[in-house]
Order: C-alpha cells, then structure tokens, then sequence
C-alpha cells in the first residue's frame, strides 16, 4: 500500500533548503554567477526550480528550449531579459513567463548582487546540463552540440551589456 506521505518514491512529504544553499550541499558555478537547486525533481517531469546568484554583470546566451517552458522571478537586482522580440527590464518583485521554443536571453545589468529563481518546467534535461556546465565554474561555452543535447538550440550570444 502507498504511503500517503510520500509524494513519490524516495521523496520527503517536505523539502526545505536553507537560504543560500543547494538541495544537495554542492557548489555550482556559472562564472558571472553560481546555481542552487531549490527544487530537483525526481525524473524529468517534474519541475525544477533553481535559484541563480549573479556577483557579476551577465548572463547565458540567447537559446530556446524545445520542451521546457521557463519562469524568471527577480529576488534582488536588475535583469534585462529578451524573449521573442520583447525587451523587460525586470526589478525585485517582477516575474516573466518565457514558452517553449520561444527564443530568450537575460543578464543582470545592476551594481550589486543578483539574485533570480528560475523554474523549469518540465524539468527535462535541464537538471544534467547544469550538473555537467557548473563542473568548470565558468560560464558554459558556447557549443551548439551541448546545448541541442540537452533539448536546447543556441540562437546567438549573450546580451553585450555597458
């Protein structure tokens, strides 16, 4: 019989992760900025949140996802973000939903820190690109091959920002 305090299978009813910390303990550099995992799910239909914390100016390159829808929730500082033809400046508080196979690019163009929470949904590939691009604390290069690997498509670079 299912026991109804599981939500699934080897997954805890409660998932708390501490301020400033990854679901697992590990560190994951970007470069300009450093990932946690809130919200890992258990297979790739789930929903994967992640919180991205920028101690610099910059961002990914502009790419699209074949099968994951993105929202973006600025926590601290100031993001410019592309999606499609749209330009939005986004300041703590402000979100932005980017659908699937919609071209997207960000960056965080503030003085001080940036924070965003990032969901993906579903999660897909999302969970082994980042485990696989953080391994070299750098931001990931720009590879076509890499990204179409993991359900994505690299459409330019990042954002130049001033």
């Amino acid at each position: 019989m299912n026991d109804p305090s599981q939500t699934h299978a080897n997954v805890p009813p409660v998932l708390r992760v501490a301020a400033g910390e990854d679901q697992y303990g590990e560190y994951r550099g970007l470069g300009v900025s450093y990932i946690a995992f809130k919200v890992c799910p258990p297979d790739s239909n789930g929903v994967l949140v992640l919180e991205n914390t920028f101690h610099a100016k910059g961002g990914p390159v502009r790419h699209l996802h074949y099968d994951q829808d993105e929202w973006f929730y600025a926590v601290e500082g100031q993001f410019i973000i592309e999606i499609g033809q749209e330009r939005i400046t986004l300041n703590p508080g402000d979100s932005v939903f980017a659908p699937r196979k919609i071209p997207h690019v960000w960056a965080h163009i503030g003085e001080t820190k940036g924070r965003m929470l990032i969901a993906f949904m579903p999660a897909g590939k999302m969970v082994a690109f980042f485990r696989e691009v953080t391994k070299a604390n750098a931001m990931p290069p720009q590879d076509p091959e890499l990204l179409r690997a993991h359900g994505m498509e690299l459409l330019g670079p990042p954002l130049s920002i001033k």
